[in-house]
């Protein structure tokens, strides 16, 4: 009987016996790859610096002012009634106007000669009053900002060498301004007015503190109510909480929560704390409120993930030596933990920063032009602001709306700088 035959390994397996046969192959798929990822890289950096280039070329400009050196006489004709605040103060900017150029004599130039000048230059010359009445009866040289126009002109966002028709400023105009400018009274100067005021409809005018305000009040009750709350929920729910259907449940719907889009809180909000409760409306209060809301379940699930990373050999070492269970969550597991707790909140709170739809949903769209003092007081915030600024028509708005973006964003990215910077400072590696 004849014996079976050997079988042959050689043929059977030659992938393990002959290791090199797709080894170029697999490279070339590995190269390809690598270049593909670098490529996706590049492409995502090369968008980001794009949009920060148009961002800041846009917006830049907001950061100065164009501003007209007029003489002002303050007679004492035009103060003649106790009350300093019902003076003729646009009076007295016509008629500075008026000697600079008495050629002008026509209504329809005069109004042309007076537009020059924003209308907030008024107020600038009520404030200087109220502040040194002894100024009445001088004659004082102040620096008031132009019109928006103007601005735009000497910005080069308007083509002088338009058709008449087609720009918004007319030729005995720009002969006004180029008189000025000789004289060495049109000047571009730093725009103080857009750090240190509110909202305004005359683009010129218009400044961020309000915004800024409203937008550091919302974030301080997000912060007080949503961390602490997180912070709780996520020790019960990691440190306490059995293990059954309730607490699955929980987490189910702690997780969805996350991912729920932040208009549902607006909403939400609009429902409990203004219809319900009786809350007013486009406050920070109920901002904060809201945006608690949202930033919660970012907050729980990184407080949870920082409490699982601290291993059970810290808890059972407190337990041994006697530490009750809230002794050794206290003093030996949060503490460990709460570098990752902060960075999720730091995280949660940029998340919050950026928000817009829920906010509008609770009235915070309303246009504001005092400055808010308290958290009951009516007031906008950034992306708000930005939305307004962004809808309106002057042209002077669009550098407004860039500069606003800039500043939103150096918040956001200096709060993701503080979480990476704790994380990296505070993180214990086991």
């Amino acid at each position: 009987m004849n014996s079976p035959e050997p079988v042959n390994t050689m043929t059977t397996r030659p992938s393990l016996l002959e290791p090199g046969k797709n080894l170029k192959k697999r490279y070339r798929t590995d190269l390809w790859f690598q270049r593909i990822g670098i490529t996706a890289i590049f492409l995502s950096l090369a968008f980001i610096a794009l949009l920060f280039f148009q961002i800041i070329s846009e917006g830049y400009t907001a950061f100065i002012q164009t501003n007209i050196l007029l003489e002002v006489e303050f007679s004492e004709q035009a103060f003649a009634k106790e009350n300093l605040a019902t003076a003729d103060y646009p009076g007295l900017i016509k008629k500075s106007l008026t000697d600079t150029f008495p050629e002008v004599k026509s209504r329809n130039g005069k109004k042309l000669l007076f537009s020059l000048v924003s209308s907030g230059a008024a107020y600038k010359l009520q404030e200087m009053v109220e502040a040194n009445p002894k100024i009445i009866g001088t004659r004082q040289k102040m620096w008031v900002a132009a019109a928006s126009d103007v601005d735009m002109l000497m910005k080069n966002k308007i083509d002088r060498k338009a058709p008449e028709e087609n720009r918004r400023l007319m030729d005995n105009q720009l002969a006004w301004l180029d008189i000025l400018k000789s004289q060495g009274r049109l000047e571009k100067q730093f725009n103080q007015t857009f750090f240190t005021t509110g909202d305004s409809r005359e683009p010129e005018l218009a400044g961020i503190l309000g915004g800024v305000k409203g937008t550091a009040l919302t974030l301080f009750i997000t912060l007080t109510l949503a961390f602490p709350i997180g912070v709780a929920a996520a020790i019960y729910l990691e440190e306490f909480a059995p293990q059954n259907h309730w607490t699955d449940l929980i987490e189910v719907n702690i997780n969805n929560l996350a991912a729920v889009p932040s208009i549902i809180f607006g909403l939400l909000g609009l429902a409990i704390f203004i219809n319900f409760f009786g809350l007013p409306r486009s406050t920070p209060i109920v901002g904060g409120l809201v945006l608690a809301l949202m930033a919660l379940p970012t907050i729980i699930i990184a407080g949870r993930a920082s409490l699982k990373s601290v291993p059970p050999s810290i808890r059972e070492a407190a337990l041994g030596i006697g530490a009750s269970k809230m002794q050794t969550i206290t003093h030996h597991v949060l503490p460990l933990a709460m570098p990752g707790m902060l960075t999720g909140a730091i995280i949660g709170m940029a998340h919050a920063l950026g928000e817009t739809a829920p906010l509008l949903m609770i009235g915070m769209v309303a246009f504001i032009v005092d400055i808010p003092g308290a958290i009951t007081d009516p007031a906008a915030v950034l992306p708000v602001q930005i939305y307004l600024w962004a809808d309106s028509p002057e042209r002077g708005f669009t550098e407004k709306t860039s500069a606003a973006i800039i500043i939103l964003l150096a918040f956001l990215m200096t709060m993701n700088s503080l979480a990476i910077y704790l994380r990296k400072k505070f993180e214990i590696k086991w």
